[in-house]
């Protein structure tokens, strides 16, 4: 149906062309918004009525004619009427809605996936254009501790943009960024030595926020003491990005430092593991300093002019690029803010040859989006504006037994990826973590989650993919009149039920719905329509018998559901959740 659409759109063109030269491009299917108006509709009579100086009814009625005397639409159209101020409904004839099945089944797992422009359905290495990178950076959590639920909601989201950007024929890199110095590291050092040295939180040694103004205070969680414990044990840790082991002197601050990073990176890889993520690339914030980032970047600020000195401290000219205030670069003493080393690092991105960046960020770095994009307009090294997008999320709440989860017996405050996936599952936790926007509040419910029935989604969707899976089994058994064999090919005409039309429908709008989640980066859509195809398979199971006696209508109705599993099964897949044959 996609070779139908195409070729339906195509001659709109030509037919508005006819009557407004140069309008070829308004030509556009809508979805009617009452399915019994008809399969798609056309608004264009409304958008020319005016520059024609014509009445948008008369003008639909000239556009329907020039409609129907195309070949395309006398091949593929039941019925084109006029509705309301100038809405022209088309209705489909079922021949067209069955092409759907044929293109599901020859195309498998690519259905709905964009070639690249100008090449052929699998280019030669030679021939293929380049493809446009993309680089996502997410997760980008420090290694102070856990990965913890909103870490989750991110890796999520995170690896499903990834999928949907790839179906878009884009070339997608992912990153893990994480910060190896600074104050939040020497406070993960210091906590871990004096864990080392047999004290622990409460002692009159170990610093609170009120004994630590200019810091967070100590990590209390039992991990520090297990990091400790493995330190004075002189272990080795190894993690995807680096590998260390320990000297066991708890007077080496240095050595427990590196220790601790390294301990946190591997138990991090472990939690990616159990959640099936993985990156391309790990990249230390302490190499834009030890490289000479950091500093470039800031002398690129000041000769262009866009920096000043005031009260000891070096400031951005962000007010220049639509920010509210000017910003600190480099403070008072010496050292630099937040913004500086993200500025240098989207700097390398650009120079990478990533000319296009996602970043998807917990919602409390709204603050820092405007003086990131403000200090890469003005260092001038040809960044677009708008450069990068952002995908910002809101935290997550866990509630178990109908209460709030707040204590992890791992984090000592809060829950962890891994709790959360060894009290449910991994598919569970990537699909209802999708399942909302990414800036809305989500509750976790982990009783629904370990639910077996339609109020749990995920299990929803994955028992309609099993059940097709098992009437497919079914209909290879010997008993039964023939094989299930060449449905790509089987006679499809027998599908001109309203439920299977509806079902095929559905089955045709994955395309469109997966290049809209990919631009808006929602892979919410995703959830939403899985379980409408679900819900739309179920209705057709209950409406028609499926193993009939009758061959041609029975491999019709089993290459129509054998279309409608692998849409479930990919679908699954770009959230990186199982598709089970058997529940």
């Amino acid at each position: 149906m996609l070779q139908v659409k195409q070729d339906l759109l195509a001659a709109l063109g030509q037919a508005l062309d006819g009557l407004l030269p140069g309008s070829a491009s308004k030509a556009a299917f809508e979805s009617p918004k009452v399915a019994a108006h008809g399969d798609f509709a056309i608004t264009a009579a409304m958008q020319l009525a005016k520059p024609l100086k014509l009445n948008p009814r008369q003008l639909g009625e000239q556009l329907r004619d020039a409609l129907l005397a195309s070949a395309p639409y006398q091949q593929w159209v039941q019925d084109i009427e006029i509705a309301g101020p100038g809405f022209i409904n088309l209705r489909l004839k079922p021949s067209a809605k069955q092409q759907v099945v044929r293109e599901v089944l020859s195309a498998k797992e690519r259905f709905g996936f964009k070639t690249v422009e100008g090449a052929g359905p699998t280019p030669s290495q030679a021939d293929a254009p380049a493809r446009q990178r993309v680089l996502v950076e997410f997760v980008s959590a420090n290694p102070t501790g856990p990965l913890h639920v909103g870490h989750g909601r991110q890796a999520a989201l995170g690896d499903a943009i990834c999928n949907l950007l790839e179906t878009q024929g884009l070339d997608v890199y992912r990153e893990f960024y994480y910060n190896d110095a600074g104050v939040q590291i020497d406070t993960l050092a210091k906590s871990t030595q004096l864990r080392a040295q047999g004290f622990k939180p409460g002692d009159a040694c170990w610093p609170t926020d009120t004994e630590n103004p200019a810091s967070k205070a100590f990590y209390n969680g039992e991990y520090i003491a297990d990091i400790a414990a493995d330190f004075l044990a002189k272990k080795t840790v190894t993690a995807d990005d680096r590998s260390f082991t320990a000297s066991g002197d708890a007077n080496d601050l240095n050595g427990i430092r590196q220790f601790a990073v390294a301990y946190l990176r591997h138990e991090q890889d472990l939690d990616l593991k159990a959640f099936e993520v993985k990156f391309d690339n790990y990249y230390l914030e302490s190499s834009l300093y030890t490289d000479g980032k950091v500093a470039d970047a800031v002398t690129r600020l000041q000769a262009a002019g866009k920096t000043y000195e005031q009260d000891g401290a070096l400031w951005l000219k962000s007010t220049d690029y639509g920010d509210d205030k000017d910003r600190v670069m480099r403070k008072s003493d010496g050292t630099y803010t937040y913004f500086v080393p993200d500025v240098a690092y989207h700097i390398a991105k650009w120079q990478r040859g990533f000319t296009r960046v996602v970043n998807i960020q917990g919602s409390d770095h709204h603050g820092t989006i405007a003086r990131v994009r403000a200090g890469l307009q003005a260092a001038g090294v040809g960044i677009p504006e708008g450069y990068p997008d952002y995908v910002l999320h809101t935290m997550v709440r866990v509630m178990r037994g109908g209460e709030e989860v707040k204590i992890s017996k791992r984090a000592g405050s809060y829950v962890t990826l891994r709790d959360l996936i060894e009290w449910t599952s991994k598919d569970a936790v990537r699909f209802f973590l999708l399942s909302r926007k990414p800036d809305t509040e989500y509750t976790f419910d982990v009783d629904l989650a370990v639910t077996k029935n339609n109020d749990n989604p995920v299990y929803y969707v994955q028992y309609a993919h099993a059940r097709i899976c098992s009437v497919l089994a079914n209909a290879q058994d010997p008993t039964q009149a023939q094989a299930l064999t060449g449905l790509e090919k089987a006679d499809l005409s027998p599908l001109d039920s309203a439920p299977a039309q509806a079902l095929m429908m559905l089955l045709a709008k994955y395309p469109d719905m997966l290049s809209a989640a990919a631009q808006d980066f929602a892979p919410h859509d995703v959830t939403f329509y899985l379980r409408e195809l679900a819900a739309a398979y179920h209705s057709y199971y209950d409406a028609e018998r499926i193993l009939v006696d009758e061959p041609k209508v029975r491999q019709a109705r089993l290459a129509l559901v054998a279309a409608t599993a692998q849409v479930l099964h990919n679908g699954l897949a770009l959230l990186g959740v199982s598709a089970p044959t058997s529940m």
